[in-house]
């Protein structure tokens, strides 16, 4: 599968997971949000152009340690549009997967 997808200027950013899952929700988050950076540099744009995020959580009770991340990550002049969602994802170590979509 791809990790990043370009079509008629709109990026494309698969499902991000944190590689070490050993660490807290806040932690995951970030290094989640790293990862995002790199993809999207990828595709040739930035978080300042982000149009949709959803967010994967584990657990709906740590949503303000993954909210705490992602608000000092986040552009503010250019906050997209996110949903957050509680799920049980691929191993129970995971605590957050992060898609998001960019215009370039």
């Amino acid at each position: 599968m791809s990790k990043v997808v370009e079509h008629n200027g709109v990026v494309y950013i698969a499902g991000t997971t944190a590689p070490d899952t050993s660490v807290g929700m806040k932690q995951q988050t970030e290094q989640v949000l790293a990862r995002i950076d790199g993809h999207l540099s990828v595709g040739g744009t930035d978080k300042s152009k982000l149009l949709s995020a959803t967010v994967y959580i584990s657990d709906m009770s740590q949503k303000p340690a993954m909210n705490e991340a992602w608000n000092a990550w986040i552009d503010p002049a250019n906050p997209p549009t996110r949903a957050c969602v509680a799920v049980e994802l691929g191993t129970p170590s995971t605590l957050v997967e992060i898609v998001v979509n960019a215009h370039k």
